[in-house]
Parts: structure tokens; sequence; C-alpha cells
């Protein structure tokens, strides 16, 4: 019985042909597939919470943690996530970003199978907003009996400027969200990329992108870890902090 040889140039024909058998390019993992639409469910809540008034103060905070738990793992997963989530493979220089801009204008930008250069600032800059808006949130107060739960670390009078900043950040982050949206419907309609199937599926049609960087794994068990990790460390911080006590002044 005789063992096959097998030529390294016969071996890359292979390795060509499996990859020509499949028409996509897996970019997106499953962890950052469900933080993306589990961030716009708790943004939704957050806002229909407090329009509805103090009666649903509950499901604002509790919104609101979801929020700092969210954009704390996508942080740490832009660390040590996936190959396209990961900040170092999508962040560029600014000088970049601009040109790209330059050539989205006149149609001539080349396509990116994660996110593009202005994609990669307006990540950064969501995740930013979020973060300070959800954080804040936890030191407001709404003057009335509602407070949240580090309310106890700070004065009343700092707890009613970060809750001014609370409020007013809340309309940026909406004009945000709707550059975001209205960016994302460029592209399905005018570039014919559907970004919105691809954050659903995870995939990308991989024509165009032939020498791009399928990733292999979700790494779902990090992810998970991760998760419980910063869940873990948040349920530390307001349990440990001081009994939060409205001060109304009298």
């Amino acid at each position: 019985m005789s063992d096959q040889f097998i030529e390294p140039t016969q071996s890359l024909e292979i390795e060509t042909s499996a990859v020509s058998d499949n028409p996509h390019l897996h970019v997106w993992d499953l962890p950052t597939r469900v933080f993306h639409w589990l961030l716009v469910a708790s943004f939704i809540v957050a806002y229909v919470s407090n329009w509805l008034g103090v009666s649903y103060f509950t499901y604002h905070l509790w919104s609101g943690y979801f929020v700092v738990v969210l954009v704390g793992f996508r942080i740490l997963w832009g660390l040590f996530g996936t190959h396209h989530a990961q900040f170092v493979n999508f962040v560029r220089h600014p000088l970049e970003s601009v040109r790209y801009a330059k050539h989205l204008a006149s149609n001539k930008a080349k396509s990116y199978p994660g996110h593009n250069p202005l994609g990669a600032l307006m990540v950064l800059l969501l995740l930013t907003v979020m973060l300070i808006q959800a954080v804040t949130g936890l030191f407001a107060n709404d003057e009335i009996f509602n407070v949240g739960p580090l309310y106890g670390y700070i004065s009343n009078e700092l707890s009613l400027k970060l809750t001014g900043l609370h409020k007013e950040l809340f309309y940026w982050i909406l004009a945000a969200v709707g550059v975001h949206v209205g960016a994302v419907l460029f592209y399905v309609f005018f570039k014919r990329e559907n970004l919105i199937k691809a954050m659903i599926t995870g995939k990308k049609p991989r024509h165009g992108f032939e020498g791009a960087r399928s990733i292999e794994s979700s790494k779902i068990w990090l992810a998970l870890f991760l998760i419980v990790l910063v869940s873990a460390l948040l349920a530390w911080i307001i349990v440990t902090a001081p009994e939060a006590v409205l001060d109304l002044g009298y």
C-alpha cells in the first residue's frame, strides 16, 4: 500500500477550488451581529421607557445597564475578537477617511469587506456617545424620586449637570443614528452593497473581495466570557455603591 504524495501546487489548487466553490465571504461573527441588534433594541427601549414617564424608570434603567454591558463588550471585542471586528483591522488614519469620502463623492471609492474608513469613524462615534450616555444615566436623577444607582457617589448639583448632559446627548445620538441609517440605505440602493443583510447573515458576496480574509470561527466562548466579565464588573460597581437617596434640598 503506497502513500499518495500531493505536490504543493496541487494543494494550492485544491484550496483555491474550495474558496471558489464558496461564493460568500464570512465577515461578521455571531457576537458582533447580536451586539449590533441588541444595541438597537436597548436604545429603542431606553427611549420609549423614558417617553412613557417615571413609572417606567426601571425599564429605562435596565436598558441603560444593557447599553453599558454591550458597549463594554464591544470595546473588548475590538481588541480580542475576530479579524474584521478588531479595531486594528478597520480603524484607519483620518487622511484615508478623507480620501475615501472624496472617492465616494465621485463614485470611485473601493469596497471593503468590513467597515470602510467612514463607517469605522461612525462605529467609534456611536460607541463613545452611547457609553457616555449610559454612564451619565447611572449618576442622574429626575428631581422627583428616581435616581441612578451611582447617585450616592456625587453631589446633587453634579448629578443635575450629568442629567442635563444625559438628556441633551440623546438628540446627538439620534442624529448620529439618522446619519448611520441614511448611509446604510445609500449603500443598499446606490452602491448595491446590502449591509443590512450582511449584518444579519454575517456574509458578503465574495466577488470583489477575492483576497479578503474570511473568518473561520465566531469565538463564541470568548464572547460569552467577556460578556460575563463586563456584567460582573458592572454588578459589583452597582452593589458596592453608596445608597442612592435623592437630595431635594429640604
